[in-house]
């Protein structure tokens, strides 16, 4: 399926099995769409689905799963601790691939009518689909329980988007939307004091000025003898998992409570579990391409395209354009411009193959009198040499993402550590000696492809004077990034032993622009 939506459907119901089984078998029912997860919790009184397909399919879905849960589930009959204002009670849809945000909104907006229309049940949109700026967030709609809810619809800024203007007699009403990726995650406590798990909540969540992107609540678990912070990180950039995590443990141990343990609901990314992986390990030039399920992946995704994947990529994020572009695009300094420019270069170099593996002029006959056989030889030797460039260039797609990261972490050291400075100096050394390879290697690039349209088919000229251009491109990218870091420098000697290297660079770059 080229096209995925992500559902995570959340229900007031977390202990009825034969219920919970009749809103598993309405996914098994709809072609295309498949149950990814499953999570229930009994003093919530709450479970969640989490299943993709095709956006039809959802759509179908989610209608469908709306209907069941209406049939099933008495809001009058139900009492548990996390906040809800419907059986069916939150409806996120997410883009996953090949579909966008806003192609998320549509389908919040379509399913709102339907259920609104089919089923008699109030749908209010909240996140990306919200139609008001007061139900833009979940929080604000779920303000007061159903009660509070059935309140403000009295009022006219509160009828709801599709449906009544009154709430379901035993289903209450739906809060639907689109949303990016987020991650529910709760630490549970070593107490039953419920002010206190409620104190740390209101400490650490945005609303309260603390963690951006976090929102939290305190919960009892009366089953457990415990009390929980319930989490939603909504942004991982912003505020990763360890981050939470610490901001509660650091709240906890101030009021003398351990931590009981935490756990996550339903799915989340593979970065946010490496992220805290790194963190609390303390893994030492750890390369996220080193996990053998990313590494797997990217190598099956080459193969199925007839493909061979370079060992120094970034996994997943460089095996296919779209990806590494969402990569690049991402709230977080790596891959940034030296990996983009070391990608331009290899992309000339591939350039550049392509114009050598065409072959010479169809009029250039093999013959040893007219030394159209040394002419092959050469294009031969380039074509190696080119073979050569690109895959050192691809390597360096990694090692620029690499070198900046290690920075940032020397970066992070608390200004009092005395090894800062020096930590510092010689991360930012090693990420300009990259940029210096780069540059070095796409100039290279250039010198090779210059001569090229003399000995390849007038079909391919244009092609290499875009190598060539490119090739240029990221010569001077990589220049421009040691210049850069050159000026950051702390170290006089290794400034000293940057700017000779740099300056023959930039001479051998304005030779080149002379050609």
């Amino acid at each position: 399926m080229d096209r995925l939506v992500e559902c995570v459907p959340n229900f007031s119901e977390g202990r009825n099995e034969e219920t919970l089984r009749a809103l598993v078998a309405v996914l098994a029912a709809v072609p295309q769409v498949v149950l990814l997860d499953e999570q229930r919790d009994h003093d919530h009184h709450r479970s969640v689905l989490t299943f993709v397909g095709t956006p039809e399919a959802v759509l179908e879905a989610a209608v469908a799963l709306a209907r069941v849960a209406a049939e099933w589930i008495d809001l009058r009959q139900h009492h548990g601790e996390h906040p809800r204002v419907g059986a069916m009670d939150v409806v996120p849809f997410v883009p996953i691939r090949g579909v966008t945000m806003e192609d998320c909104v549509e389908l919040a907006r379509r399913a709102g009518e339907r259920i609104g229309t089919e089923l008699g049940i109030p749908v209010f949109l909240y996140e990306r689909a919200a139609s008001r700026p007061e139900r833009r967030r979940l929080e604000q709609i779920r303000r007061g329980g159903l009660g509070g809810l059935e309140t403000r619809m009295r009022e006219a800024a509160w009828r709801p988007d599709f449906g009544p203007p009154r709430l379901h007699p035993s289903a209450g009403a739906i809060v639907i939307g689109a949303r990016p990726i987020l991650m529910a995650f709760n630490v549970n406590l070593h107490t039953t004091d419920l002010g206190m798990a409620k104190a740390i909540a209101k400490k650490i969540r945005q609303s309260g000025g603390g963690l951006p992107a976090v929102k939290a609540i305190g919960v009892k678990l009366a089953s457990r003898g415990l009390v929980q912070v319930s989490m939603n990180l909504t942004n991982q950039e912003e505020t990763p998992l360890h981050v939470a995590f610490e901001a509660v443990c650091q709240e906890a141990a101030r009021h003398h409570v351990r931590i009981a343990g935490s756990e996550v609901i339903g799915l989340i990314p593979q970065g946010a579990l490496l992220g805290a992986a790194e963190r609390f390990l303390k893994l030492e030039r750890f390369d996220r391409s080193q996990v053998l399920e990313a590494r797997l992946e990217s190598a099956l995704a080459g193969m199925s395209k007839g493909q061979t994947v370079a060992p120094g990529n970034l996994g997943p994020a460089v095996s296919s354009l779209h990806a590494f572009c969402e990569a690049v695009s991402a709230a977080h300094p790596t891959p940034a411009g030296g990996s983009v420019a070391a990608l331009v270069g290899a992309l000339a170099a591939s350039l550049g193959l392509m114009a050598c593996r065409i072959g010479p002029p169809a009029t250039a006959r093999p013959s040893i009198d007219s030394g159209t056989i040394d002419s092959q030889n050469a294009l031969q030797a380039i074509e190696q040499r080119l073979v050569a460039l690109r895959q050192q260039l691809e390597e360096l797609v990694q090692a620029d993402a690499q070198a900046y990261e290690q920075f940032i972490e020397a970066r992070r050291l608390p200004k009092t550590d005395p090894q800062r400075e020096t930590e510092m100096a010689q991360r930012l050394h090693r990420a300009t000696h990259v940029s210096l390879e780069i540059a070095d290697l796409a100039c290279e690039v250039a010198t090779l492809l210059r001569p090229l349209p003399a000995q390849t088919k007038p079909s391919v000229r244009a092609d290499l004077q875009v190598g060539l251009m490119m090739a240029l491109a990221a010569a001077e990218a990589g220049v421009h990034n040691a210049d850069e870091n050159e000026k950051s420098q702390i170290k006089h000697m290794v400034v000293f032993a940057l700017e000779g290297k740099i300056k023959a660079l930039k001479e051998r770059l304005e030779d080149l622009r002379k050609l």
